[in-house]
């Protein structure tokens, strides 16, 4: 898994990452959100979900404490960081921001 996510960050597209955990209720309802966002964007950005309880490494490298966690990469960095649900106006403004 550490390699592919390390692959996937890389990419020169935005890569929104949602750190996130089963029983986490505002996780759950961010997920129907970043659908939406993902059906607005296309092929224009990727969003993954990382499940923090099964993705401990993962978690504690980048220092997600709280869940739902929203990180932004673009070619391996960090562009934007922020814990809490998001509306997906504000997750599309951002993600075109970086592309």
């Amino acid at each position: 898994m550490k390699a592919n996510f390390q692959d996937i960050i890389q990419s020169e597209k935005p890569v929104l990452i949602d750190f996130f955990a089963t029983w986490c209720g505002p996780c759950q309802y961010q997920a129907p959100i970043l659908e939406e966002v993902a059906s607005e964007l296309g092929e224009g950005a990727r969003i993954l979900k990382i499940d923090v309880d099964r993705n401990q490494a993962v978690a504690a490298q980048y220092g997600v404490r709280s869940v739902p966690t929203l990180m932004i990469f673009k070619g391996g960095e960090v562009m934007w960081r922020e814990a809490g649900v998001k509306e997906k106006e504000q997750l599309v403004t951002l993600l075109k921001s970086f592309q």
